[in-house]
């Protein structure tokens, strides 16, 4: 695949830190990658986004941002509160396959879930991944009701004919409670997608050269990783 759209069930759960181990596993393996972001919000100019955290953390080679708005809302109701212009989904797709001409692999980071609209016109992160017919992975989180936002996306996204690549846990705790360890073995089910990683807890809080050699136990080798479903889902069950 050239083009991956990252998208959560929700928001702060951990899109960019998967993003960035997904990064991380490409380019050991010798891949080009770039990491966009369409929309930043929250930050002013000349703090680090997203995309330039990926890129520090995972060693990816580029990172691109679309459009910067200063509070940290829904991209479109933080366009217009800043008198800003959006950035439309047809933009995003325009950029984003642009950098597939020059990368072996894209990762476009949405913000927050699937359907938070970009710009007026209802425009979302669907209809970026429409646009460019590319798969979807969704950042879950572990906990109790992880399984309702999870199937939702994923109805979400097959109403749209979008491919679902699969889920991956984008937080997984250092003490599990005993609705995260069941939720393992149910969210490929709600899903209808494998589970494909499970990132712990504070990741994002490693160097760079620890981030970079651990990012492969995270991921399943869909994702170019050795991180075995089955088993961290046996491992974690409760009796």
């Amino acid at each position: 695949m050239t083009v991956i759209v990252v998208s959560g069930s929700g928001t702060e759960i951990g899109k960019t830190i998967v993003t960035a181990a997904v990064a991380a596993v490409a380019t050991a393996q010798g891949r080009s990658v770039a990491v966009l972001k369409p929309a930043q919000t929250g930050l002013e100019p000349g703090e680090r986004g997203d995309a330039d955290e990926v890129v520090r953390l995972s060693g990816a080679g580029t990172s691109a941002e679309l459009a910067r708005f200063p509070e940290p809302l829904a991209p479109a109701t933080a366009a217009r509160r800043a008198g800003m212009a959006p950035v439309g989904p047809q933009e995003v797709a325009e950029a984003a396959a642009k950098l597939a001409t020059e990368h072996d692999l894209v990762l476009v980071e949405g913000a927050g879930g699937l359907l938070v609209r970009f710009d007026e016109d209802g425009g979302t992160l669907a209809d970026v991944a429409r646009l460019l017919d590319a798969p979807v992975l969704v950042v879950v989180p572990a906990g109790l009701g992880t399984l309702n936002t999870t199937q939702l996306t994923a109805e979400a996204l097959a109403a749209r004919g979008i491919e679902q690549l699969g889920v991956v846990v984008g937080s997984w705790p250092t003490a599990p409670d005993l609705a995260s360890c069941c939720n393992l073995a149910e969210l490929p089910e709600m899903a209808g997608a494998p589970l494909l990683g499970a990132v712990p807890e504070g990741a994002g809080g490693l160097d760079p050269a620890s981030f970079r050699a651990r990012a492969g136990e995270w991921l399943a080798p869909a994702l170019g990783g050795v991180w075995d479903a089955e088993g961290f889902t046996a491992s974690a069950a409760r009796p």
